[in-house]
């Protein structure tokens, strides 16, 4: 592996990564929302991967993340290796991007970096894009899950609830979180969870990048989310809060967990319990 790009900050700025396009052991990957958005233009190099593949796709509860089958699968089929830097964005400001580099995180891979405001910043900046697909290098990757306490699920979170250091972070919007709107069996929100909708974390002057930090950290420590508690963040499919889990990690919350399930388990559950202001 390349030395330069072993030394990529966890959040990327488009100048940065337009240095080391060339670098081999760079894996770029693109999970925009829409595939048009590639298809129109996107980093140079940049593979495709379609979002849907970050969730397990079946079951009750079709958002938690995938089987290690269905990881081993998809991370051969983008060319994975132990010695690859992943740097992942899309083009809504995260949301997708974190999901993958969440994910990464779980089966333990630590090399990754999220381009700081996606393909919004990049094209911000005046950086050439590309319109040519990317076909990838299949390599044959076998995943595991070696980082288990990057997730959290219902039950252990049913269990923690209320107890001292642990917090539950809500990246869906104020009107979910009041329960005024959803397509949930039960609306509202999980007891004792604040509320900080993901685009807030986002500077829509500045290409979607993450805001300033050191208003983040104020922000969410006057809500109760300081860097040294566990937190556990959710929006409606783990989706949103890909993007808040990131955010955490770059503000230093070490401590910060996924859970996968999110609203779209807790909501259509009858034994759950849930809150109203």
């Amino acid at each position: 592996m390349s030395s330069e790009a072993n030394l990529l900050p966890l959040i990327i700025e488009p100048e940065q990564l337009a240095e080391h396009l060339d670098a081999p052991s760079l894996l770029i990957i693109d999970v925009s929302l829409k595939a048009e958005s590639y298809a129109e233009g996107h980093v140079p190099g940049a593979l495709f991967l379609d979002k849907g593949r970050l969730m397990r796709g079946s079951g009750e509860v079709p958002c938690l993340e995938p089987t290690v089958e269905q990881l081993s699968t998809l991370f051969s089929e983008l060319g994975l290796t132990r010695d690859t830097h992943v740097v992942a964005y899309d083009d809504e400001g995260g949301g997708w991007a974190g999901r993958l580099l969440w994910t990464l995180e779980l089966i333990g891979h630590s090399r990754y970096s999220y381009l700081n405001g996606g393909i919004y910043a990049w094209r911000q900046d005046g950086l050439a894009v590309s319109s040519e697909p990317t076909a990838p290098t299949p390599s044959d990757y076998e995943a595991e899950i070696l980082h288990p306490e990057v997730a959290i699920d219902r039950v252990e979170l049913t269990e923690r609830l209320g107890e001292k250091g642990f917090a539950i972070w809500d990246a869906r919007s104020p009107e979910e979180y009041r329960g005024e709107k959803g397509a949930n069996k039960q609306l509202g929100h999980i007891p004792g969870a604040v509320n900080m909708e993901w685009t807030r974390a986002m500077d829509p002057e500045r290409g979607l990048r993450i805001r300033d930090y050191a208003e983040l950290i104020t922000e969410l420590e006057a809500l109760g989310l300081t860097p040294d508690m566990e937190v556990a963040t959710h929006c409606q499919s783990h989706h949103r809060s890909g993007f808040t889990w990131l955010v955490g990690r770059a503000l230093g919350f070490e401590k910060i967990r996924g859970y996968a399930g999110s609203w779209k388990e807790w909501g259509n559950r009858d034994d759950t319990p849930i809150e109203k202001p």
